[in-house]
């Protein structure tokens, strides 16, 4: 292979590689697997498992909502927290990779702010221990929650 052959074949290559690099990332990172769900809203298309495994989390987050709802009203902020932290950034944790790939971006996005939003409750219910700033907090908490399913639904992918 001649000089000027390989001055245009390496360039070349390089350049379709990171075309390649930027297209998985896309996908990986903003896309997701996903299509228009007939409600209007996006279809998130999981494997069985990883369905059941969002379903699963999204229960919890319904059972921990009622513990700290039952605390609050006892004004037992350390109850208030410990359900919380539950339902934080370690509960993220056990989200696999290749199912948080399948995830669009504003999926993402309101479900890591919902897992701060807990963190955050947690720790100010420990600290601050007010009961109508939990609620004003936990409120927010519940408009990302509402915002994501009235944006997303989760559905089984098929397989072919």
């Amino acid at each position: 292979m001649t000089d000027i052959a390989r001055s245009r074949i390496y360039p070349t290559v390089i350049v379709l590689l990171l075309f390649v690099i930027a297209a998985m990332a896309y996908k990986f990172i903003v896309a997701g697997s996903t299509q228009k769900a007939e409600d209007g809203r996006t279809a998130v298309l999981l494997a069985p498992g990883e369905r059941a495994l969002m379903l699963t989390e999204m229960r919890a987050f319904v059972a921990g909502l009622q513990v700290m709802s039952d605390a609050l009203s006892r004004d037992d902020m350390k109850g208030v927290a410990e359900a919380a932290r539950k339902m934080g950034t370690t509960a993220a944790r056990d989200v696999p990779l290749s199912m948080l790939g399948k995830l669009p971006l504003g999926f993402k996005t309101l479900a890591f702010s919902a897992h701060r939003g807990f963190d955050s409750i947690a720790d100010d219910a420990a600290t601050i221990g007010t009961p109508k700033h939990t609620l004003g907090q936990l409120s927010d908490v519940l408009k990302k929650c509402a915002a994501c399913h009235s944006s997303y639904q989760v559905k089984g992918a098929t397989t072919r």
